[in-house]
């Protein structure tokens, strides 16, 4: 909220995208609280050591949900990111010039634009350890 402020906009480049990237938390919370309360939960291996992310370490669900969840998160990520990107080189007053960009709002903006570029690096980590999961490849192996 505060970018469009210090912007001097009324609202985000893309409301309907704003939205969506909020709208897409409760589900990923949900999925990450349900990856939690099947049979063991997660726990902490997966991340330290993949192998124990295989059906013999997590035999439940759990995997799937967390995972699942995940993507969620990072794609709702991706989406503000990308409206924060849009909002600040797009909405800036009429004779306001690029250099006179608080320094707060040109932050946000290689902020998301660095989540925006590394959010599809752990995407393709957590795709490949759920494809490593279900279908018995080797990626972590």
């Amino acid at each position: 909220w505060a970018v469009p402020l210090l912007l001097a906009a009324p609202d985000m480049v893309f409301a309907r995208l704003n939205n969506l990237s909020f709208w897409l938390l409760p589900a990923a919370t949900v999925l990450l609280l349900m990856s939690n309360e099947v049979e063991e939960g997660v726990g902490t291996g997966w991340t330290l050591y993949p192998p124990l992310s295989a059906w013999l370490g997590h035999p439940a669900p759990a995997m799937e949900f967390m995972i699942l969840g995940l993507h969620i998160a990072g794609l709702s990520s991706i989406f503000a990111s990308i409206n924060f990107v849009t909002t600040g080189a797009n909405m800036r007053p009429e004779g306001v010039a690029p250099q006179r960009t608080t320094l707060f709002v040109v932050s946000v903006i290689i902020t998301s634009f660095l989540l925006v570029t590394a959010m599809p690096v752990l995407a393709a980590a957590l795709t490949m350890l759920l494809t490593d999961r279900n279908f018995n490849t080797s990626f972590f192996d």
